[in-house]
């Protein structure tokens, strides 16, 4: 009896553990592939906000050039809004 669960022991365990590493791929295509627009996050000095379409985010600079740990938003046309860069 014990040979008997040895052998399918033997027998299920590779194929158990060849089915667990089998790589199981989303085929889903996200938004910004399809072009659409993939909204970004600007955590500024006022608090963390959406970037608006158009404009980008980019870390923020103190008057002296240090870093100052908040981002701050850049549109073309309208300049640097929520702090410095």
């Amino acid at each position: 009896m014990k040979a008997l669960a040895l052998a399918i022991a033997v027998l299920v365990v590779p194929v158990a553990a060849q089915a667990a590493t089998k790589h199981h791929r989303n085929h889903h295509v996200s938004q910004t592939a399809r072009g659409s627009y993939a909204a970004q996050i600007a955590c500024t000095q006022y608090g963390c906000i959406p970037v608006q379409k158009g404009c980008y985010r980019e870390s923020g600079r103190t008057h002296g050039d240090m870093p100052s740990g908040f981002d701050v938003v850049t549109c073309p046309g309208s300049g640097t809004m929520y702090g410095n860069r």
